[in-house]
């Protein structure tokens, strides 16, 4: 995780104008640590599939629909992100490298910059933990002293203004345990 001194982030002078909401998604269960020669390459559980679809249907039924997906190059998280496109949440996805464990959150809010527009986007994250609670605290409360947790298959919903003042300035407005979507 990156120090909260390596981020960029200008306070706004008036009203925040939230433009992105972004879902971050953790991956779904997955085979147990040490199972794999390499963690990257450990894939979700039959429970982890089953589950994560259960959620992803759910979903869509809620008419969620992401605009970019992004994830992790990790195994499990490539799966979760398949579900959810079979799940029609999305119509496809990309490996963004940063989602990562311990992957830098100034590396996607550089390219949140780049992507924004005038209009309303939603984009999906999935990824690990902790990474993407860190992520989210970041964003909402400009540091990582607050301790959330982010359930296998659960998800964390934000609204973040322009990249450059997100830190600090983004709103959360989901927090669900797969539990509570089911």
């Amino acid at each position: 995780m990156s120090d909260r001194n390596d981020i960029k982030n200008d306070v706004p002078a008036g009203p925040i104008n939230y433009r992105t909401q972004v879902y971050f998604i953790r991956h779904g269960i997955a085979a147990e640590r040490g199972t794999y020669l390499k963690d990257e390459q450990r894939p979700l559980t039959d429970k982890g599939i089953h589950k994560t679809a259960k959620i992803a249907q759910r979903l869509s039924t809620l008419d969620l629909q992401f605009d970019l997906l992004f994830t992790s190059p990790l195994v499990r998280a490539v799966q979760t992100a398949e579900i959810l496109c079979q799940a029609n949440l999305a119509t496809d996805y990309q490996i963004f490298p940063s989602l990562k464990p311990g992957g830098n959150l100034q590396d996607w809010l550089d390219w949140l910059n780049t992507w924004q527009t005038s209009t309303s986007q939603t984009v999906a994250l999935v990824g690990h933990e902790p990474t993407l609670s860190q992520w989210s605290q970041q964003l909402v409360h400009g540091s990582t002293h607050h301790h959330w947790v982010l359930k296998k298959a659960g998800i964390i919903g934000l609204s973040i203004p322009q990249a450059k003042q997100a830190i600090g300035q983004s709103e959360l407005f989901w927090l669900a345990p797969p539990r509570l979507i089911l």
